[in-house]
């Protein structure tokens, strides 16, 4: 039976963590958006989901996108140039051309 979480009745793959887990404070650049709305007549109670952004456990922003676009890049251009290599040593294919095997 499936369930409606899209698992195969083995429930969530992950533990949501509660909501009280993050604060906003002590983190300066939530505090500092706090005072500012606050200095303009508004609040925003939903303030405490972005502290996830600045736990030290998820790095920073940068860290967090080189992490996503970069991640398999070693082992991506490893097996490429190991490809390649091979290619050339075994005589791999020519795609199917033919160059230089008709008299051209």
């Amino acid at each position: 039976m499936v369930s409606a979480m899209g698992g195969h009745g083995h429930g969530p793959p992950y533990e949501v963590p509660p909501y009280t887990q993050f604060c906003h404070k002590g983190i300066p650049q939530l505090e500092q958006l706090e005072k500012a709305l606050c200095e303009k007549g508004l609040k925003d109670p939903w303030i405490r989901n972005e502290a996830w952004r600045y736990h030290p456990g998820f790095g920073t922003k940068w860290q967090r996108a080189n992490k996503t676009f970069f991640r398999g890049l070693p082992l991506g251009l490893g097996l490429a140039i190991l490809t390649v290599g091979l290619e050339r040593v075994l005589g791999g294919s020519d795609g199917g051309h033919g160059h230089g095997h008709d008299g051209h």
